[in-house]
C-alpha cells in the first residue's frame, strides 16, 4: 500500500510537472522590438512660431527700421530693430492664417537657404528668385510676386535713352552678388565692364548714385523704390521686347522673374500651408501690396 501511495504522488507530481512545462512564456520584448513609433515630420513650426530668414535690407521687400511703425515686427537677432516691407507683410498673412507668431531673423544673402538647410530658419521671405539651381538646395512656395528685371541709371546718363541691351555697350556696371542679374543678365551686355558684386541692394545702389558705375541691374521692385527716394534715377524696361535680356526658354524666364518662398527641402506640410494662402492672392493683389510697401518704406 505504501509502496502504491509513493507512485501515486510521484504520478502526481509528474504530470503536475509537466503541466508547467507545457505552458509558453511570451519572450519579453526589448525595446528594440517594440512597436516604432510614429515618425514625426519636421514642419519648423511645432512651436507654434514661424522664424523667417531675409536680409532686412533690400527695400522694398524687406528692411530695418527703428520703431514699429507701420505695422513693422521685431527683428529677434538685432535688440532694438524693426523689419517691415513687402515680405514682412506676406509673412504677417501667412501667419495670421494659420494661427502663427511670426519671428524675423536678419541674414546675409548668402546665408539664407544654408540656414533652412540646417533648420534654423522655417523658411526665408526674402526677394528670392525660384531658380532651379535654388530650388536644388531648397523647397519654395510660390510665387508670391512676380519681378520684371530692368536697369537703372541716372537722368544725365549717356545710357538714359537706351531702348535695348544693346544701347548699354561698353558701360561700367554692376548688381547684387548671387543674384541672376549679376550672373546672367550684365554679362549679355557688350564688352561691358562688369565691377564686383555688392553685397546689398543699398550698397549697389550707392554706386550708382556715386557715378562708381553707369547702371545697374535690378527687378522692378527694387528699381521703384530706389527711383521713389530719388528723382535723378531712372528705369530702362526693356522687356517684351527683342532688346531685352534672353534667355533660352520661357521657362528660364519665368524661374528667374518668379519670386518665391524657400523651406527645408521634402518639407511638404510648411509648403502647402504656405501655398495655400497665397493661392488666394492674385498678381493684382501682390502688385498693390507691393505699392504699398514702396510707399512707406523709410529714408535710406
Amino acid at each position: 500500500m505504501k509502496k502504491f501511495l509513493s507512485l501515486l504522488m510521484a504520478l502526481t507530481m509528474a504530470l503536475s510537472l509537466a503541466a508547467c512545462g507545457s505552458k509558453e512564456e511570451a519572450p519579453a520584448q526589448t525595446p528594440a522590438e517594440e512597436t516604432p513609433a510614429e515618425t514625426v515630420e519636421f514642419t519648423g513650426v511645432e512651436d507654434g512660431v514661424l522664424t523667417v530668414g531675409m536680409e532686412c535690407a533690400y527695400a522694398p521687400y524687406n528692411w530695418t527700421q527703428m520703431d514699429d511703425s507701420n505695422g513693422a515686427v521685431p527683428i529677434s537677432n538685432v535688440p532694438g530693430s524693426y523689419a517691415n516691407g513687402y515680405d514682412v507683410m506676406i509673412a504677417q498673412k501667412i501667419c495670421e492664417a494659420n494661427g502663427w507668431e511670426l519671428e524675423i531673423v536678419s541674414s546675409a544673402w548668402d546665408s539664407l537657404c544654408p540656414a533652412v538647410q540646417s533648420k534654423t530658419m522655417d523658411a526665408n521671405i526674402a526677394g528670392q528668385s525660384m531658380t532651379a539651381d535654388r530650388m536644388a538646395e531648397v523647397d519654395m512656395a510660390g510665387p508670391y510676386y512676380y519681378a520684371t528685371i530692368v536697369c537703372v541709371t541716372t537722368k544725365d546718363s549717356p545710357y538714359a535713352s537706351a531702348a535695348s541691351i544693346a544701347d548699354l555697350a561698353g558701360g561700367k556696371c554692376t548688381s547684387q552678388s548671387g543674384t541672376i542679374w549679376y550672373d546672367s543678365c550684365l554679362p549679355q551686355i557688350e564688352d561691358a565692364e562688369l565691377l564686383a558684386p555688392a553685397e546689398t541692394a543699398p550698397a549697389m545702389i550707392m554706386q550708382l548714385q556715386t557715378g562708381a558705375v553707369d547702371f545697374i541691374c535690378t527687378d522692378m521692385p527694387t528699381a521703384m523704390a530706389a527711383v521713389a527716394k530719388d528723382d535723378n534715377l531712372v528705369i530702362l524696361n526693356f522687356s517684351g521686347t527683342d532688346g531685352d535680356f534672353q534667355f533660352a526658354s520661357e521657362e528660364e524666364r519665368a524661374e528667374n522673374v518668379n519670386i518665391g518662398i524657400s523651406v527645408l527641402k521634402g518639407n511638404t506640410v510648411l509648403k502647402d500651408a504656405i501655398d495655400s494662402v497665397l493661392s488666394t492672392m492674385t498678381e493684382d493683389d501682390f502688385n498693390a501690396l507691393m505699392d504699398q510697401a514702396i510707399a512707406i518704406q523709410p529714408e535710406v
